[in-house]
């Protein structure tokens, strides 16, 4: 069974068999684009396997010097003394200060070529016009446009040796060299023989992503079926509504500052007719007069507002079925005129529920939350008392986050105040609750800033949000 071959392998093989000759691991390198240490570790890889020998030997490589460089630009000094003479003959005092130390080889080189002659004053050009390319300006040009060459590769010998013999003009390294032939076995898997032999069980396997629910998606839903599992209903409402039922209903005052412009977003131009039954409505208004001053103003209640929370649309599902028994939820979109922050957003998804009977009790409130908390993956659980204005009394649950180290404040709840279910005509007693579902996703995936959920981190989104 024939081994397998890595891709750089094969592109070896293949310019091998292409060029029909041993080359050296730089030849391979310029022609198959490939690094001088990937052909270096592909050529050990082939003589490992008996695909390939490499032979190793001393070789020259020739470059231009500093002097070199300097004359590949300016002109070799037999040159600039050939064009300091095609205007004419030049007095050899002059000729001697202009070029200075260069002065002598530049009068035997251009003497050597046949360029100029001279007699005890003067320096003059033998011929007429400029003296053609001598063969060393040709060597300079060569290795001034190719740079560091094998000392074999430079045409004209006899002008490099002369080159060499000038002080700086050019650099003779000696390198080690590695030539590469192929096996006959090599040469048969650089035909392709290799496809039908074996497969590399080692090999990693490509890495796929499949598509998937985004991690807060996937929270929004596990939410949804942990309360429809506890035997409870979803209920829907609009994302607008009318401040009757977002504020006024839930006995918030109408000049509470939750309900001023930096808090809530507003809908310029918009107010709602028929939001409720005028029993209803005088009934709520009635409640606030005497308890919140006898100011209370209808066109108020009629404002349009994108909803603040959920709760609005569980009210109003209990105050138009008024149920002796419930369990309700509402789960979507909310709104908050607030500074984005690491855990404060504009938008957000809240989930909200009810429980109604005569004979439900706040430590049952306790033991259905802590039950969706489990069903959430977290044990951890306690709640304490404290204020929400719809509820008395009222409590906050903390769940403890393992990745973060300390409690975090969830879900609030309570049970909702006469003064909000009287007026509606809702029977028994209403056990709620609410939070933000971010928060929850934010625990899960062990986040401490809730804008990284809408980042789209590809890395992280791959990792399935953890």
């Amino acid at each position: 069974m024939r081994p397998a071959l890595h891709d750089i392998e094969r592109r070896i093989l293949a310019e091998l068999a292409s060029a029909g000759a041993a080359l050296d691991e730089e030849a391979i390198s310029r022609s198959t684009g490939l690094g001088i240490d990937q052909v270096r570790r592909g050529t050990e890889w082939l003589r490992h396997k008996g695909l390939a020998t490499v032979e190793e030997s001393l070789a020259r490589t020739v470059e231009l010097g500093e002097a070199g460089a300097a004359a590949a630009r300016d002109g070799l000094p037999e040159r600039r003394l050939a064009e300091m003479l095609i205007d004419g003959p030049v007095p050899l005092r002059d000729a001697a200060s202009r070029l200075g130390d260069e002065f002598g080889p530049a009068m035997g080189a251009a003497r050597a070529h046949g360029w100029v002659s001279a007699d005890a004053k003067d320096v003059s050009l033998a011929g007429r016009g400029p003296p053609p390319p001598s063969p060393e300006e040709a060597v300079l040009r060569e290795l001034a446009g190719r740079g560091t060459v094998a000392e074999s590769d430079v045409a004209d010998q006899a002008a490099l040796e002369a080159l060499s013999r000038r002080p700086g003009m050019v650099t003779v390294s000696e390198v080690a060299a590695r030539s590469v032939t192929p096996t006959r076995e090599g040469a048969d898997a650089a035909g392709g023989a290799q496809e039908a032999g074996a497969i590399d069980v080692e090999a990693d396997a490509p890495v796929v992503y499949p598509a998937r629910a985004h991690p807060l998606r996937e929270a929004i839903a596990e939410v949804r079926e942990a309360f429809v599992t506890l035997g409870f209903s979803e209920v829907t409402g609009d994302l607008c509504q009318p401040c009757f039922w977002n504020f006024d209903a839930l006995f918030t005052p109408q000049d509470h500052p939750a309900r001023e412009m930096q808090d809530t977003f507003y809908l310029e131009g918009m107010s709602h007719t028929r939001f409720a039954g005028a029993p209803a409505i005088s009934a709520v208004s009635a409640e606030h007069k005497a308890h919140w001053g006898p100011t209370w103003s209808p066109a108020e209640s009629r404002r349009s507002v994108l909803r603040t929370h959920t709760t609005c649309a569980t009210l109003r599902h209990l105050a138009e079925t008024r149920p002796e028994r419930a369990r309700a939820f509402a789960l979507g979109s909310v709104f908050r005129n607030e500074k984005v922050s690491y855990k404060h957003l504009v938008e957000f998804n809240q989930v909200e529920g009810v429980v109604v009977g005569a004979d439900v009790t706040l430590r049952g409130l306790m033991g259905i939350q802590a039950e969706f908390y489990r069903r959430m993956g977290m044990e951890r659980v306690k709640f304490w008392p404290t204020y929400f204005p719809y509820t008395e009394p009222s409590l906050q649950s903390m769940v403890y986050s393992e990745s973060l180290g300390r409690w975090i404040e969830l879900f609030g709840m309570g049970i909702l105040r006469p003064e909000v279910t009287r007026p509606l005509g809702i029977r028994g007693r209403v056990l709620a609750w609410g939070g933000g579902i971010e928060r929850v996703a934010m625990l899960r995936s062990g986040l401490s800033d809730v804008r990284e959920l809408y980042a789209n981190r590809l890395a992280w989104l791959r990792g399935g949000g953890a």
